[in-house]
This record gives structure tokens, C-alpha cells and sequence, in this order.
């Protein structure tokens, strides 16, 4: 709830306030001037996009930060990046040219990447006793993780649905005189709030359930401050991921919503190289941690073949 408080909500309003004061321009006004409709379903796909938060913690649990990251967040790229096109009947542009093409095959390569590391975990499965596997994840569970895996990146595919739905926002916050690097950071004002409203009330509920409401002031006041400034720091450096790639994907061209795949392919590189120094593979084959090893290599790989592509797409190929 504390980090929540500063990534879905301080965070967001301090970097648009600080690129609405640069560009002299009231951030209120913008926001009051934004279309309705889109300014509701930026707000839906985030409440919706908070579900998929609750329940990737899950993944976790199940089945450890390598594997979970990369099978919850492959579903999150798939969706993410191919759904939006289709819904606003851009998706042909993928195939009309070379520089379509390159594209599409890097978010091809990515998501095949997504499915090497998934083949990792289910040899790993099939390798290791339930013991060894619990003693690196105490809840090990293939099946279970499978299908949270299956539900929790279908729900967080809603917050490329929801950088989809602001564009507007975005598009009168550059016409205000936003920079355009800028542009996109009213829009997460409006979908993380929808995110910080499916967390607070579960948050709520957990603390009336448990009678844990007065932990939020219940321990010594210096450990209390540590604790509040730990979160707060967590909270805003979650946030900084979504500034910066809502600043990418200004970047991306006609193709920007390629820069899902991207987003999704590192993070997922990352929480494979900390499930690694974890020992979470310790005790598999040498074939195992091959594979695992590609599945972090190929995404990396696919990112410049979708940097390639909107290359020849400015250049007009």
C-alpha cells in the first residue's frame, strides 16, 4: 500500500507537474480537456492491469522469478503488443513494407525466446525431485504457476491496452506544448490510478481481514520512517520504468507499439540473470541451463531486430 501510494499516484502527478511547469501549461487543464472516453477505458484497462499485479505475485510464489517472470510476462508481451494494432486497424502496416516485416519478425524472435525459457522450466520440472525444487522455491508448483502464469499476463497485456486507449491525452498534452518526450506522462496519471484502486481496496481488505490496519503506525517510530522511506523509494523507482518507456515509445515511430515487446523482453532477461544468481537452476543438466541461457540471449537479440525495423521505417522503407 506505501509503495503503491508513491508509484500509482505521488510519482506520476510529480512528473507530469514537472513537464507541465517546463512547458508552462497547467497539468489540471489537460487533463480536464482530455477526451472522456479516453480518459475512462486509460482508467478501465488499469484497474484491469492491477488484477494482473495481484495475481503476478503469484507466479512468483509458484514458480520462482526466472520461470514466472518469463512464462506471465511472455503471455503480457503477445497480447500487449499484437492486440492493440488489431483493435485500431494498424496491424496491416506490419506487413506492407520491409521495414513491417523486420518488425514483426522481432516480435516474432522475442516471443520465441518467451517459449525457450518456458521449455527450461518444464525440463527442469521434469528434472529435478520436489525436494530440490522447494529448496530453491518453497512453493513450487508447475501447474498452478502455469495457469496464474496464463492469467496474470493476460490482465498486465491491459496496460499496453491502456497506453493505447490515452494516446489521446498525449496526443493534446504535446498540442499544449509539452515536449514530446514528455507526452505520455499525463496518461499514467490516468491508468495508474485505475491500478492503485484494484491494489488499495485488496490492500484494505487484507488489513480489516487480518486486523493489521495499525502496522501502518505500529512499530518504533525510527524503524517505522526507515520502513515508509524503503517503500517510498521502491515505489518511485517501479514508476521510472513506465516514465521512461512511455519516453521510448515516442521514439518508436509508426511501429511504437513494438516497444511493448521490448519492454517485456529485458525485464524478463533481468528476472532470468537474478533467478540464475539465486540458484534457482542449481542441480539441472548442462542442457537445461543452455537452454535457459538462449532464453535470455534471443530476446536481447530480438530487440535490435525491432530497433532495426523502425530504422528502415523512418527512413522510409
Amino acid at each position: 500500500m506505501v509503495a503503491g501510494v508513491f508509484s500509482w499516484i505521488v510519482a506520476p502527478w510529480a512528473a507530469a507537474g514537472i513537464a507541465a511547469r517546463a512547458a508552462g501549461v497547467d497539468l489540471v487543464s489537460i487533463l480536464g480537456a482530455s477526451p472522456r472516453e479516453s480518459l475512462l477505458w486509460a482508467y478501465v484497462f488499469g484497474v484491469m492491469w492491477g488484477v494482473g499485479g495481484l495475481t503476478f505475485g503469484l507466479s512468483m510464489r509458484y514458480l520462482g522469478m526466472s520461470l514466472g517472470y518469463a512464462l506471465a510476462l511472455g503471455y503480457c508481451a503477445a497480447f500487449g503488443t499484437v492486440i492493440p494494432p488489431i483493435f485500431q486497424g494498424r496491424f496491416h502496416d506490419l506487413l506492407g513494407g520491409l521495414s513491417g516485416r523486420v518488425t514483426l519478425g522481432g516480435v516474432v524472435l522475442c516471443l520465441a525466446g518467451i517459449a525457450v525459457c518456458g521449455r527450461a522450466g518444464v525440463m527442469k520440472e521434469r528434472e529435478l525431485s520436489n525436494e530440490a525444487k522447494q529448496a530453491a522455491i518453497r512453493e513450487f508448483s508447475f501447474v498452478k504457476g502455469i495457469w496464474v502464469a496464463a492469467l496474470a499476463g493476460v490482465m498486465s497485456a491491459c496496460m499496453a491496452f491502456a497506453i493505447a486507449a490515452g494516446e489521446p491525452i498525449g496526443r493534446l498534452a504535446l498540442s499544449r506544448g509539452f515536449d514530446p518526450l514528455w507526452q505520455n506522462t499525463p496518461v499514467f496519471i490516468v491508468i495508474l490510478a485505475g491500478g492503485f484502486t484494484t491494489n488499495a481496496l485488496w490492500c484494505l481488505f487484507l488489513n480489516a481481514r487480518n486486523g493489521t490496519g495499525a502496522d501502518y503506525l505500529g512499530c518504533r517510530p525510527r524503524r517505522l520512517l526507515t520502513n515508509y522511506i524503503l517503500s517510498a523509494t521502491a515505489g518511485t523507482t517501479w514508476y521510472m520504468q513506465f516514465m521512461f518507456y512511455g519516453m521510448g515509445k515516442t521514439q518508436m515511430g509508426r511501429f511504437d507499439f513494438s516497444s511493448w515487446s521490448i519492454h517485456m523482453a529485458f525485464i524478463i532477461v533481468f528476472s532470468n540473470v537474478w533467478g540464475l544468481a539465486l540458484a534457482e537452476w542449481r542441480g539441472v543438466s548442462r542442457r537445461t541451463l543452455r537452454t535457459i541461457e538462449a532464453g535470455i540471449l534471443v530476446p536481447v537479440f530480438s530487440t535490435f531486430v525491432i530497433g532495426a525495423g523502425s530504422y528502415l521505417q523512418s527512413r522510409g522503407w
